[in-house]
Parts: C-alpha cells; sequence; structure tokens
C-alpha cells in the first residue's frame, strides 16, 4: 500500500476513533441528563405523595406536580403487602414482583426501574407509604420513556453520522496533507532515480521549510555534494595514474632503449678494444642505475596515502638532521649549514626522510663546486637554499610536477620525480611546498608542515659533527 494510503488511512483511524469516543461520551451525558430528569421529576411527586398520605383510600389522585415541573405520572399502582393491585391508573398493570413486595415489607426505602409494559417503555419508581388504617403499601408512579428514546435514536444516528462524516473529512485530509508533506519526499526519490540513470551528481534538492522533510534534503544534498567531490577526487586520481603511467612509459623508454643497445653490442662482440668495452660496461652500470632510480622514484609517487599504523610523532629536526649526515656523504664538494629548531610532526618518519633528502639532493645538484647549502627547520616546516643559478621564472611553476625538467636541469642526471615527491609527502602531513629564487641568487624551497615547537631541546636534537 502507497504511504499516502496508509497516512491517510491512519490519520482517518485516529480521527475515528477520537469522534468515536467523543460520540460516546456525549451520549452517556445526555441520557444521563434526560434520565436524570425524569427521575427528578418522580422523586418530586413521590414526596407529594408521601407527604400528603391515603390518598388511594379517598379514591383521589395522587397529589402530580405542576406542569412546569414536569406535571402528574400518566401511570400510577398503589400494591398491598400481598403484592395484589389495590388501585391504580393509566390503565396498564405496572409490575409486582418480589421487588415490589420487598418495598412493601419495609426492604429498599424506593426503587427505580426501566420496565417495559403493554409495549410502553417507562420509567417506574417504587416507594413504602401507609394508609389512614395503617396498612403499609408501596406505591408505583410510572412516566413514559418515548420522548428521551425519540431524543437518543436522533442523537444516536447525528452522532453516528458526524463520526462517519469525521472519518470520511479526516481521510480526505490526510490524503492532502500525506501529499503536502510527501512531495519533497517524492522529490528525494525522483532525484534519486535520476541520479540513477544519469549519474548526474550536480542535481540538488531545494529545501521547502526548515522541519524534518527540510533537514532530510538538506542531509541529502551534503551526501550528494560528498559523493560528488569523492568521485571527482577518484576522476583525478584515476587520470593522475593513467598520466603517470603514460609519463613513466616514456621515461622508461630512453634508459631502456640505451640499455638494450649496449647490451646488443655487447653480446654481438666483434672487434671491440678493451677501452670501448670498458665504457659500453660503464654506460650499462650507469643506465641500471638510472632505471632503478627512475623505478624507485615511480613506486615512491604510487604508494599514495600513508598507512594508519606509520603515523607517529616525529621530531623534524632530528629526520632532518640524519638527511644533513647523508648528504655530506654523498656530496663532499658541498658544505651544508643547519639551523635545527626542535619540532614535531605527525606522520612518517620514512617518508619525511625521503622529502627533505630530495630537497637536499636537489641542492648539490645545483651548487657550485664549495658551494653552500643552507637547511633551516622552524615551526613553518623546512627550508633549503642553494647559491647555484636558480630557477627560471618560468619554471618555477611547474619545478613539482611529475618528469618535469627546468631549463639548469636538462641534461642532468634524475628522474624529475624527486620535487613530485616532495609536494605529495607534503600533502599527505597536511603541509604545502613553495620554490622561489632568492634575492642574492640561488633558489629556496619550503615544505610547510604543521608543526609542534618544543619549549627546550633535548640534547639529542644538536646537529652532528662537522653541520653547522
Amino acid at each position: 500500500m502507497p504511504l499516502r494510503r496508509r497516512m491517510a488511512w491512519v490519520a482517518a483511524a485516529a480521527v475515528g476513533v477520537a469522534v468515536v469516543l467523543a460520540a460516546m461520551v456525549c451520549y452517556v451525558v445526555v441520557r444521563r441528563e434526560l434520565r436524570a430528569q425524569v427521575d427528578a421529576a418522580l422523586k418530586g411527586q413521590a414526596v407529594l405523595v408521601i407527604h400528603e398520605g391515603g390518598f388511594a383510600l379517598r379514591g383521589a389522585q395522587p397529589p402530580g406536580l405542576p406542569a412546569t415541573a414536569g406535571g402528574s405520572a400518566p401511570y400510577w399502582q398503589v400494591v398491598g403487602p400481598d403484592g395484589s393491585p389495590l388501585d391504580g391508573h393509566g390503565g396498564v398493570a405496572l409490575p409486582t414482583d418480589s421487588t415490589i413486595r420487598a418495598v412493601v415489607a419495609g426492604g429498599p426505602g424506593e426503587v427505580y426501574r426501566d420496565v417495559t409494559v403493554s409495549g410502553i417503555h417507562l420509567r417506574l419508581i417504587a416507594f413504602r407509604d401507609s394508609l389512614t388504617t395503617g396498612q403499609p403499601v408501596a406505591v408505583e408512579l410510572a412516566r413514559p420513556l418515548s420522548g428521551v428514546d425519540h431524543v437518543l435514536y436522533h442523537l444516536r444516528l447525528i452522532l453516528a453520522l458526524l463520526a462517519a462524516g469525521g472519518m470520511g473529512l479526516a481521510a480526505a485530509l490526510g490524503r492532502l496533507a500525506a501529499n503536502r508533506v510527501l512531495a519533497p519526499l517524492a522529490e528525494v526519490a525522483q532525484t534519486a532515480q535520476h541520479i540513477t540513470d544519469t549519474e548526474d551528481l550536480t542535481s540538488r534538492l531545494r529545501v521547502h521549510a526548515d522541519d524534518e522533510v527540510g533537514q532530510l534534503a538538506t542531509r541529502f544534498n551534503a551526501m550528494i555534494e560528498r559523493l560528488e567531490r569523492s568521485r571527482s577526487a577518484l576522476d583525478e586520481s584515476v587520470q593522475a595514474q593513467r598520466q603517470l603511467v603514460a609519463d613513466a612509459s616514456h621515461e622508461l623508454r630512453t634508459p631502456v632503449t640505451s640499455l638494450r643497445t649496449n647490451i646488443e653490442v655487447l653480446l654481438a662482440g666483434g672487434e671491440l678494444s678493451a677501452e670501448e668495452r670498458n665504457r659500453i660496461l660503464a654506460d650499462v652500470v650507469e643506465q641500471s642505475e638510472e632505471l632503478s632510480g627512475l623505478v624507485a622514484d615511480l613506486i615512491e609517487l604510487a604508494r599514495g596515502d600513508l598507512p594508519a599504523e606509520s603515523v607517529e610523532d616525529t621530531r623534524l629536526d632530528q629526520v632532518v638532521e640524519e638527511s644533513i649526515a647523508r648528504a655530506r656523504r654523498n656530496a663532499p664538494n658541498v658544505h651544508f649549514e643547519g639551523v635545527l629548531e626542535p619540532v614535531i610532526v605527525e606522520g612518517s618518519p620514512e617518508r619525511l626522510g625521503r622529502a627533505v633528502n630530495n630537497l637536499l639532493d636537489n641542492a648539490a645538484r645545483h651548487s657550485p663546486d664549495g658551494g653552500t647549502v643552507e637547511v633551516v627547520v622552524d615551526a613553518a616546516g623546512v627550508c633549503v637554499r642553494d647559491h647555484g643559478p636558480g630557477v627560471d621564472e618560468a619554471d618555477l611553476p611547474f619545478v613539482f610536477d611529475r618528469f618535469y625538467r627546468g631549463t639548469h636541469s636538462r641534461g642532468r642526471q634524475g628522474s624529475g620525480l624527486g620535487l613530485a615527491i616532495v609536494r605529495q609527502v607534503a600533502e599527505q602531513h597536511g603541509g604545502s611546498v613553495s620554490a622561489a629564487n632568492a634575492p642574492d641568487g640561488g633558489a629556496v624551497f619550503m615544505m610547510n608542515l604543521p608543526t609542534q615547537q618544543l619549549a627546550e631541546a633535548p640534547a639529542s636534537s644538536k646537529l652532528a659533527p662537522g653541520v653547522r
């Protein structure tokens, strides 16, 4: 059953129950009030009969109420101790059963009963009285309930019609309300179907009101927006991977081709002098090293996000200290100066070390013999400056791109992936990278990282011997 119809039925049932309960209460109250009026008239006349006394011996009518108070009861009867009627009026024989005889015998003071005599519905009161001879009798007064029954019949009919009409109106209004309330939900369903059919994540819902349905629409829009961002990120990632594969294929082709050519020359034999053979073998070793470095850099770039288990509080100054010691061994003709403040970064020591190594290797490659590379670690991150030729202004926006080689890097050994790895590591740690030319010459590379500075530097943060 559709939700709209269910809501209409629920509304109709709820209103129906409320109307039926209200009708029952109304009916009971009206019935009790009408019968209370009849009982009051019977009671009032009974009081007059008892007060006057002995009316039956005089052959007179029992004293009655004035017309404004309801008038006299049209039916009355006097019952003797043996239960036989002594006198009466109205042309009907009122009951003289054991209850009435009990009244004569001094039982209950008065009894109210509903009786039906000769097809006439009557309300009867029986009470004890005494004749002038002292003989106890029971006097029965009865009033017809036809008027009350007629009113109650019409009241039942009216209440039944009101209940039916109320339920029908509630069903109709419930259906209208359901249509109005469920319209945004229908829009949600239509939008979801549209997205399923077209994969268009740009669709959004209108927020009609700040209620539960409006909150649902808002959260649905937020969910679709997150899905859109996720898909865009996935598309960009897939495109980046494809571009990486394409670039890697291009970059691998040259060293692989050269390596194959040299190996084929060696296999062919022929008249090669020892000097030529040694030169070719040296080229093979150099090309193998270049190929190994390129593959290592590609693997590093393809590692993606940091695994959760590798993240820890890392002393950035100590990581840089170890990288400086490594750089001094690999580039003994370059002087490295370091000013390292003790700071902590939440991340992977291995990845951070790789990024710093790449910055130092890049600075060493572009430094002249005897040149100086200045390294600073502070609250902003890591800053590396060389005193080489600098970076052409046209190359600055692209130096951190994969396989990009600037004007001063062409012809130099390297994969073109070192600075791209630096940017990837910085972004993985919530940071960024930048490059600029120093005013007095040389290039400045900055890896900005979110750090926490220590109050005092422990002894372990001091630079190793030979690092200034």
